[in-house]
């Protein structure tokens, strides 16, 4: 961490490690959740504290969402290892298990919450332009911004024209995928799904309550330091919908065709 910082890598977090209950060709120390706790509480807490990087937001877990509440219970309930740890990093392999996120924030509130790393699916070059890849990052990011998330992290933006470099050979699916031999950029539409997120809900932007009274529509709203609200309307389903947007007494009247992502932003 300090030799990133010397060559002017500025790095606002870690986490413990990646994965701790995935058996994989790349590096991975299959911790249990005592295990993290305790190296946490033992080691690389003192460790980071002693060489002036508490500064540094630890998070631990790094897996995905299924048992993330008994993973964080057990280092939290530790009040020396919890003291060190800023909060719980998940992933969104193995099933949605949107609720798991929420259940972590409702018992440990103080403790933060950031989604860090998803990917599509495996590279398949032949399906770059499925609608469906930037449908999956749409419904993660809205839920788990519902449910107390404060930030999401995508796997990588840009890949090459085999969804690497990777030194085990998992090659994988990007937002952007960039042809090293050509020059040619491919701009899947992931990268604009998350583009009605991260230039609307700016850096500081504060989660308000949205609700939809439509099973067909997925909703989130953020207020921004600036004082401008940002709506975004995800519709899954094959067909336009009209709907309107209400906040105090006035309403907005839009359409969300099919399939289809908008954001809304309000003054």
């Amino acid at each position: 961490m300090q030799e990133y910082e010397r060559t002017g890598i500025p790095i606002w977090g870690l986490t413990v490690q990646n994965e701790p209950m995935a058996v994989q060709t790349w590096e991975s120390c299959i911790f249990t959740a005592a295990e993290e706790r305790d190296f946490v509480k033992n080691f690389l807490g003192p460790t980071l504290e002693r060489s002036g990087l508490s500064k540094l937001k630890l998070m631990i877990w790094d897996h995905n969402r299924g048992i993330m509440y008994q993973r964080a219970k057990e280092v939290y309930d530790d009040p020396v290892a919890s003291k060190y740890v800023w909060g719980t990093g998940f992933h969104w392999y193995v099933g949605d298990h949107f609720d798991n996120v929420r259940l972590v924030h409702d018992a440990f509130p103080d403790k933060a919450l950031i989604f860090t790393e998803g990917t599509e699916a495996t590279f398949d070059a032949q399906r770059l332009n499925e609608w469906q890849w930037g449908e999956m990052f749409g419904t993660s990011i809205i839920n788990d911004l519902n449910n107390w998330t404060a930030g999401w992290v995508a796997w990588n933006v840009l890949l090459d024209e085999q969804g690497g470099p990777n030194h085990v050979g998992n090659f994988c699916m990007a937002p952007i995928i960039g042809n090293t031999k050509t020059g040619e950029l491919t701009y899947m539409n992931s990268l604009w799904y998350i583009g009605h997120f991260s230039k609307f809900i700016r850096p500081g932007a504060q989660r308000i309550v949205c609700s939809s009274n439509s099973d067909d529509l997925l909703t989130t709203a953020a207020i921004n330091q600036d004082g401008s609200i940002a709506v975004v309307v995800m519709n899954k389903t094959e067909k336009e919908i009209e709907f309107h947007t209400w906040m105090e007494n006035k309403s907005v009247k839009m359409k969300s065709p099919a399939r289809s992502i908008v954001t809304l932003m309000l003054k």
